[in-house]
């Protein structure tokens, strides 16, 4: 009986089902089971089919195909290839919704087909030099960062920063992000992951105190590394997003940089990526980046997904309609057709398009900055 051929069909049908539908508009609370279970095919249908198609065939070569289980399998395994060209299709506008929300054309702009279909786990390219676990501060692993720099060549573009997620609770350094850290690297620019403190080790601010003081390693150390003190911009992915955001709405506030109170700790501008923008701490300093919006504010840009089912895309609207009515500087706002929560880990149709809207958004930064100071 072909149990293995139809328990791998039944688990892609079932991923692919919670790609499609996680339930988002209506919920009260996170969807984490949704979450994880569609995540991967979300943003990897093509290798979902390849597993589908490949197990097919191989059920078809034992004879499987020829049993009432195989039948009902094959059945199963024809909807969920039609899920799954939904699932891609869906991620096309991607592209459409960047350049509404960042317009111009980025340099080398493409869709890298090749990679997105049949190889889109990222993997250290050769030509982006990774150095591995700098101290940013005194602390062990939590003060330890990467910097990422093009291997031949003086690096010439800014700095770009980038905090992980997890719930404030988890992840690290090498998780989120490598396809932008390593795309921007390429085109010259310095990139850095950073590692900071977490729960239980740490509660608010001591987060975002750690970011500070990766900002200020950057306009120090960050030197020696090819880094641009000039031009800083932060990124986070979801816990990071907030990270980021508060970096930029608290530069050099005092209070938040216990014994550097007079390095700079000024960005240019905020990338938050699916981020979570609301409260961490109801004690003592306000922990919402709404909390601390003002006039003079950098500009931002916020990307989310419409079907992220832990970090709902209405609370990233309400973050955008806000720091609009009382910023001056620019607020541009992607939300992506069916995205989910981490859709920055692969090479994926959807990814690639977004990193192609950061680097027209960073360097348009870069531009506005320049001849600002010029």
């Amino acid at each position: 009986m072909p149990f293995g051929y139809f328990t791998t069909v039944v688990v892609l049908a079932v991923c692919t089902s919670c790609a499609l539908w996680p339930r988002v508009p209506e919920q009260t609370r996170p969807k984490s089971t949704t979450f994880w279970l569609g995540f991967m095919v979300n943003e990897l249908p093509f290798l979902g089919a390849f597993v589908l198609a490949a197990s097919t065939v191989l059920a078809a070569a034992q004879g499987d195909l020829l049993t009432r289980l195989g039948v009902v399998g094959a059945a199963i395994a024809a909807v969920t290839v039609v899920g799954l060209v939904v699932v891609a299709r869906r991620a096309l506008p991607a592209r459409e919704v960047m350049d509404r929300a960042v317009p111009g054309a980025a340099p080398g702009a493409r869709r890298p087909w090749a990679r997105i279909v049949l190889w889109p786990v990222p993997f250290p390219s050769w030509s982006v030099r990774r150095h591995r676990n700098i101290a940013y501060a005194e602390g062990g692993r939590f003060h330890r960062l990467d910097v990422y720099r093009r291997r031949r060549g003086t690096p010439d573009g800014p700095t770009f920063v980038h905090f992980h997620g997890g719930a404030f609770r988890s992840g690290g350094k090498s998780r989120e992000a490598r396809p932008l850290l390593t795309r921007l690297a390429q085109q010259g620019w310095v990139c850095i992951s950073a590692n900071y403190r977490l729960t239980p080790h740490a509660t608010f601010p001591d987060q975002l105190v750690d970011a500070k003081q990766v900002i200020a390693w950057v306009r120090g150390d960050g030197a020696g590394y090819g880094a641009d003190g000039d031009v800083v911009i932060v990124s986070g992915s979801s816990a990071g997003g907030h990270i980021a955001s508060m970096l930029a709405l608290t530069i050099n506030d005092p209070t938040l940089q216990p014994g550097f109170e007079a390095a700079d700790t000024t960005v240019s501008a905020a990338v938050p990526l699916y981020g979570y923008l609301g409260p961490i701490d109801t004690r003592g300093l306000p922990s919402s980046p709404h909390d601390h919006v003002h006039e003079a504010a950098p500009p931002f840009l916020v990307v989310h997904g419409d079907h992220d089912s832990l970090v709902i895309a209405r609370d990233a609207e309400a973050f955008v309609d806000h720091v609009r009515s009382v910023s001056s500087s620019a607020v541009a706002f992607a939300e992506l057709p069916g995205a989910q929560h981490d859709f920055d880990f692969f090479h994926s149709l959807r990814f690639e398009a977004v990193i192609d809207g950061i680097e027209r958004f960073a360097r348009s930064v870069v531009a506005a900055q320049r001849a600002a100071g010029s």
